[in-house]
């Protein structure tokens, strides 16, 4: 009689016929099988009802199996991650397992302030040490911006931040709302480089500590504000010049879009500019592309995520009254930064574990590695999407080109561009 293990090996060797994976299953009772005659990943099943768990195709299952160390995997992170796509796609195309194929777009919820504030929380109050240790110097957790792909990530991040500010052409004077400023890099540059004011919120406590910790020790108190606060509960009595959000909208919700964009349209100053950065979806029609992973991250590392096509980003800012000015995809970059963070994390491995613990690790190392894989297959990307609040004319004060967002004055704050405006016509 052929048991439960034979049958799963049987079934996995003749999906990969005369190309076998370079792996090692070792069992819970020590039982090793290699598929291929140099394994350089090896993946341990420390329960027999693993087994069944697959035959069933129950990823789910397994998913919550790895986040609590029932499945523990050895090798180089993109080796495990090359592998893993690859028995993803093999054995997609078994019946039982036909919707592993799935993807990957995050898993819509419902968006009260309470839910939202307890998901901010679970992402990013982890441990600041843990963020520490593979982010810049900064603090920047959002995409980079690089000029060759050659750039360590302090440059590329710095880069990004001075990208941002110029496309919203800040001026000494401007007051600036960031929506989910993190731990409060970008305004703190903003102030310091580009003269402005500014007011920040965040929904997660150690960010909102750090970056007020931050502000003081830079002296920046009497120009910054850092609150924690929902976006929903912004006030009109103070409205902003310039509005940025950086990696903030993917937490809303897409149900909650016209909310988000019609808080920006309310707070911002007829002519301001507001600069949206975020992952979008690739597919039109909002199917998930890609391996599947969007169930493993909704639950252990991104929950309550929802990230819209662009067209319906663009649409959600037109109903707002926004003028859609300028679209920039990043993709690329956010394979890049992506994966500079994965070989940050796996290097600082052992202050990793002490900061966050080893399941935290485990989770981190796979969900930055895998997305840096779909970022680079195009399975999403990221895009900012820079607009401008009409004044009550109709009028919109922009650039003629975009040469201004690569143009620096020597103080290192951006070029002032001339402006196209209203027609003057004649009588």
């Amino acid at each position: 009689m052929i048991t439960l293990r034979q049958r799963m090996l049987n079934y996995v060797s003749s999906r990969f016929a005369n190309d076998p994976p370079p792996l090692r299953l070792i069992f819970w009772d020590g039982e090793r099988f290699d598929f291929a005659a140099d394994p350089r990943v090896a993946i341990s099943l420390h329960s027999r009802d693993l087994v069944k768990m697959l035959l069933r195709g129950d990823f789910a299952g397994l998913g919550d199996a790895y986040a609590a160390g029932l499945i523990t995997v050895e090798g180089r992170v993109e080796d495990v991650l090359r592998v893993g796509i690859s028995l993803a796609e093999r054995l997609g195309k078994h019946p039982l397992l036909s919707h592993f194929t799935r993807l990957s777009r995050f898993i819509p919820r419902p968006h009260s302030r309470r839910k939202d504030a307890k998901d901010v929380s679970f992402h990013y109050d982890v441990s600041n040490d843990f963020y520490r240790l593979w982010l810049d110097r900064q603090m920047i957790y959002s995409c980079a911006y690089f000029r060759t792909g050659a750039e360590d990530i302090d440059t590329a991040q710095s880069d990004k931040l001075d990208h941002i500010c110029r496309k919203l052409l800040l001026k000494p004077g401007d007051r600036m709302l960031d929506l989910g400023c993190g731990w409060g890099g970008l305004l703190c540059r903003a102030v310091k480089h580009y003269g402005v004011t500014g007011v920040g919120i965040t929904l997660s406590k150690r960010q909102y500590d750090y970056a007020r910790e931050r502000v003081a020790a830079e002296g920046l108190a009497s120009k910054l504000d850092i609150r924690m606060q929902d976006y929903r509960d912004l006030l009109d009595s103070e409205p902003f010049d310039k509005i940025v959000s950086v990696g903030m909208y993917e937490h809303v919700g897409l149900a909650n879009l016209p909310t988000y964009f019609g808080t920006v349209n309310r707070l911002l100053h007829p002519g301001g500019a507001f600069l949206n950065h975020g992952i979008v979806s690739t597919d039109p029609h909002g199917r998930a592309r890609g391996p599947a992973g969007g169930e493993f991250i909704d639950r252990h590392v991104f929950p309550g995520g929802a990230v819209p096509h662009l067209s319906r980003v663009l649409v959600e800012l037109s109903r707002a009254n926004l003028e859609f000015a300028d679209a920039e995809d990043l993709r690329p970059h956010y394979a890049r930064t992506l994966m500079l963070w994965t070989r940050r994390l796996e290097s600082n491995r052992t202050d990793a574990i002490r900061a966050a613990g080893a399941d935290r690790y485990r989770i981190w190392l796979m969900y930055l590695a895998g997305m840096a894989h779909a970022f680079d297959r195009g399975w999403l990307s990221i895009v900012q999407v820079l607009a401008f609040k009409p004044t009550e004319q109709g009028n919109v004060l922009r650039p003629w080109t975009r040469d201004y967002q690569y143009q620096m004055t020597d103080a290192g704050a951006a070029a002032r561009p001339p402006l196209s405006g209203g027609l003057e016509w004649d009588p």
